[in-house]
């Protein structure tokens, strides 16, 4: 099975009604698992549009940050506590979450991120660091239900979660700052 069929499949199998009301569900899951696999979808398919297009990439993200710039947006908008909200209660907001997630940062982010430099790459990921640690704090430290679909317990989980992922990124970040990978060939 090549990677398009596969993405093509987990991108069915997500939008699955059965499998999307068990992932929406769980404020955490929602948020953490469903919209990355989503993403994941858009990546594997990314390869064959590519293949397809490829003056279409080369004219319009030739250096990357088109693309990145996309990805960032579409990903900084579902972080939204009402977009997130919406998506369960609004019929066109859960369609655009099944289009934008994989087609406009998915398949943006498999062709930008091997264009741009590893400074680049860092400043993207210590830029999600930063937004992953402040939704998390929103989320921990809010005494008000952001979202109306959700508990107040799913939204601390959902934060601390956050939290998690930027400590990890800060991690990796660290890692990638003291060891050189040409001392492992």
């Amino acid at each position: 099975m090549n990677q398009f069929t596969a993405g093509l499949f987990l991108l069915i199998f997500l939008a699955l009604p059965p499998v999307a009301n068990l992932l929406e569900s769980i404020m955490v899951v929602h948020m953490h698992m469903q919209m990355p696999l989503l993403v994941i979808a858009g990546f594997l398919m990314a390869k064959l549009v590519q293949d397809r297009f490829p003056g279409f990439f080369e004219k319009w993200n030739s250096n990357g940050v088109p693309g990145i710039m996309l990805f960032i947006i579409i990903m900084v908008y579902w972080m939204i506590p009402r977009t997130m909200d919406e998506a369960l209660t609004v019929q066109s907001v859960a369609v655009f979450k099944y289009i934008s997630l994989p087609f406009l940062a998915g398949i943006p982010l498999r062709d930008s991120w091997k264009k741009l430099g590893d400074k680049s790459k860092n400043a993207i990921i210590i830029s999600f660091t930063v937004m992953f640690f402040a939704m998390g704090l929103l989320y921990v430290m809010s005494p008000e239900q952001l979202c109306n679909n959700y508990l107040i317990i799913e939204q601390i989980t959902l934060g601390w979660g956050f939290i998690t992922m930027a400590a990890c990124a800060v991690v990796y970040l660290i890692y990638s700052a003291i060891v050189d990978p040409s001392d492992y060939v």
